[in-house]
């Protein structure tokens, strides 16, 4: 067991990859996590940068979220590919919950529960 102090996991931080999943798995998660913390704080490493800037024009587009920090910074990892240690550029932005954002949520469930009428 350790007995050193552990960093409680954030639990409304998004680690953006370049993975699979698609920019609106990240802006669905975003929401959800906007409407259970009030805010969310997106990072990102290297090429995930554009998906998080992407994501935060979304939101902010859409008027459910407001930027409150963005941060920029290079970190420094071993490339196991290069076999030496590399920079990569690192991102963070911090979105928080717009004053419109419950009852644009409200509207936008509704509008998705009400059945498509064809004429």
């Amino acid at each position: 067991q350790s007995t050193a102090p552990t960093e409680p996991q954030k639990k409304n931080r998004i680690q953006v990859s370049n993975t699979n999943k698609s920019l609106f798995f990240y802006v669905n998660l975003s929401q959800r996590y906007i409407q259970e913390h009030n805010e969310v704080k997106l990072s990102a490493l290297g090429m995930a940068i554009t998906t998080v800037v992407t994501v935060s024009k979304i939101l902010k587009n859409n008027g459910l979220a407001t930027e409150k920090k963005v941060l920029t910074s290079t970190i420094g990892m071993n490339d196991e590919n290069k076999g030496r240690g590399v920079q990569k550029a690192k991102i963070e932005i911090v979105l928080g919950k717009s004053e419109k954002f419950d009852s644009l949520m409200t509207t936008a469930v509704i509008a998705a529960m009400t059945p498509a009428t064809t004429e």
